[in-house]
């Protein structure tokens, strides 16, 4: 991962130390604060109940980072889930723990049945995001390989699972600090499939490998995010186009029915609200 700020100052020192009398300036992409919110679901079914952590927060300038932020108001909502008792109800309302982060718990049931709502209230905003539970499959083996890629540092990470023959399964691969990896069963529906992955300088590193079913907006979601970050282009290059999720602004919405209707398509908040069965396993690499 480029290291933005660092870089440009390595730049700027360079040219000062080689000649005095030039003058360089950097234009930089400058953009209005905009809503980001990390709205990821883990359900693991052998779980009673389930808890789910939401982190908010604002963006800025291209180098600053994204700032947590309170929201007015987080509810998710399942208007399909029959609750179990007279004190149960079809809803979680969050509470924020800390700057930015907020909590909720509920039976596991309430996440794996239904259309699941995420409404958000923010500084006289309304946000709205829609998504379904999204199905995986089990990691059935994971090993340490003797190949490298790069380097001979480079640490191979064998898994094999076998893909669910019944539907089109879309799966993320977590492999902890920020690297991902998608894939979608095209070529080996209801078979058994092994890969590999490579960890830089992974010497007696423990990698938590998750592997998570999701449907296939979020894995085109996931896909674009994972080329902007790690594809071509160069440090300062501006992505393409913003990457947007699936949480909507609906404050001037005038149909309900037609999250395109609003009166400004640009303002929506960054980020996704998912709900992913998740299989989780770990290795200790040598």
């Amino acid at each position: 991962m480029f290291d933005l700020k660092k870089l440009l100052f390595l730049l700027l020192l360079a040219s000062l130390t080689f000649s005095c009398e030039d003058v360089i300036e950097v234009d930089t992409p400058i953009s209005p604060p905009r809503l980001a919110i990390d709205a990821l679901v883990r359900v693991d079914t052998g779980m009673e109940t389930t808890k789910i952590t939401v982190k908010a927060g604002t963006t800025s300038s291209f180098f600053s980072e994204v700032e947590p932020t309170s929201l007015d108001q987080i509810v998710v909502n399942n208007p399909d889930y029959v609750p179990t008792s007279a004190l149960d109800v079809p809803s979680i309302i969050m509470t924020e723990v800390a700057p930015g982060v907020y909590e909720g718990e509920k039976n596991t049931k309430f996440f794996t049945e239904g259309e699941l709502q995420l409404a958000i209230e923010h500084q006289g905003q309304r946000y709205l995001a829609l998504t379904s539970y999204a199905r995986s499959s089990r990691i059935d083996a994971i090993e340490q390989g003797d190949n490298s890629l790069f380097s001979e540092n480079d640490k191979e990470i064998k898994i094999s699972f076998t893909d669910d023959g019944e539907i089109n399964n879309f799966y993320l691969f977590d492999f902890g600090r920020g690297d991902y990896l998608v894939t979608e069963d095209e070529f080996y529906q209801g078979q058994s499939f092994s890969f590999s992955y490579f960890i830089e300088d992974g010497e007696g590193r423990k990698v938590d490998v998750a592997l998570l079913g999701v449907d296939e907006p979020f894995y085109n979601y996931m896909n674009q995010l994972i080329v902007q970050a790690g594809g071509d282009q160069g440090p300062f290059q501006t992505p393409a186009a913003t990457v947007r999720g699936n949480i909507i602004n609906i404050t001037n919405i005038d149909n309900i029915n037609s999250f395109d209707n609003v009166e400004d398509s640009n303002n929506f908040a960054l980020g996704y609200f998912a709900v992913c069965e998740t299989y989780q396993t770990s290795i200790i690499l040598e």
